[in-house]
């Protein structure tokens, strides 16, 4: 498991967020900071439980994420961000 970024929800609308339309939700900041802080604000009708849409998290890169999430609660199923 490696580190890739803190994931920071916010309901302001940022200068620099990148929409994701698939995902319904707004990044931004990523990559511009050595800690790896990215602030997401998300769309109305976002289909995420709202503790997702509004307590911080922190997100990981897996060799093989079927592995990592075997008998875990999975609250999202996993999704594509990014392209890799």
């Amino acid at each position: 498991m490696r580190y890739h970024h803190l994931g920071i929800p916010t309901k302001e609308k940022l200068k620099d967020e990148i929409h994701l339309e698939h995902l319904k939700m707004y990044v931004s900041g990523y990559g511009k900071n050595p800690y790896g802080v990215e602030w997401t604000r998300y769309e109305q009708d976002a289909p995420y439980p709202d503790v997702v849409k509004t307590v911080a998290h922190v997100a990981f890169e897996v060799d093989n994420i079927e592995e990592a999430i075997r008998g875990k609660n999975v609250i999202i199923e996993p999704n594509s961000p990014s392209p890799g």
